[in-house]
Formats: structure tokens, sequence, C-alpha cells
């Protein structure tokens, strides 16, 4: 298993998370964005710089990704194409995304999304907070134990 993160958009609370669940756990974490990132200087993280563009982070994740490989994003439609490839994706709030509940996260986001262009919703989430960092780092650590206790790791 490899962790692949979102990371151009990801806050840099929950990459500092798992960065350090990275080196601890010794699982190679693969940061891909279209801007220089900094990142610990770790045998376990790496960086993958592509061009700028549209979805170009994700279009990279989804052909490198293995199955069984865990992708840390908010992007809905990238954690479906991952769920649909064999990965789980984790939501920087904590949200784990699974083939048990995938296409509900995604009825829910095309829904929101048409409330969106009617009009009727406005604005977006609200900031990340330290319940959310909590919930996420609870989230990553149980998904990590389990792998880890699988004897994969």
């Amino acid at each position: 298993m490899q962790i692949w993160i979102d990371a151009d958009a990801c806050p840099n609370p929950v990459k500092e998370i798992v960065f350090r669940a990275a080196i601890r756990t010794q699982i190679t974490t693969i940061c891909v964005s279209n801007k220089p990132l900094n990142t610990p200087l770790s045998p376990f993280i790496q960086k993958i710089l592509v061009s700028a563009g549209f979805d170009m982070a994700d279009k990279e994740i989804i052909q490198q990704l293995k199955k069984g490989d865990l992708v840390i994003t908010a992007d809905i439609l990238l954690a479906d194409t991952v769920v649909d490839k064999g990965g789980t994706a984790l939501d920087p709030r904590g949200k784990l995304y699974t083939t048990k509940n995938m296409k509900q996260h995604l009825s829910s986001r095309n829904f929101n999304t048409e409330l969106r262009n009617a009009g009727i919703l406005t604005g977006g989430p609200a900031s990340l907070n330290k319940k959310d960092l909590q919930a996420f780092a609870n989230h990553l650590d149980k998904y990590l134990q389990s792998y880890l206790k699988s004897g994969l790791g």
C-alpha cells in the first residue's frame, strides 16, 4: 500500500498528520501537485510535480494508483474513481470513502451541486477546525493500524 495526497487542495495541517504517520509506519506517501511543496526529508515521503491544468494531479494519482492504496482527497469525483479502482479515499475531515458508502456520497455531492446551480445553496464548506483534524487523524490511524495488523504492511 501507498498513500497518495491530492496535495494542491489538501490543507497543510492534514498533510502534516499524514507525514508523521508515514514516517511512523514507514509507508510510502506521495504528494501530487502542480506547485512545488515543502515536505519533510524522509525516504517515505515523495513528491510528484505535474503540469498546471485542470485535474492533472488527479489524473496522475489515478494512473499510478494500485489496488489497496489510500488517497487523501476532498474531491469526491476522484474518490469515486479511487474506490472503483480498488483503493480507499479519506477526506481531510475524516470521511472514509469505500465501496460501501461511495455512491451515497456521490449522490449527495450531485444533489448539492444542483442546489448550488439553482441558487438555493450558497457558500462552501465551513473552515477546517480542530474537530475535523482530530476526526481525520483518528480515521487515518485506525485505517493504518488495520492495514499493519493485516500483515500486508
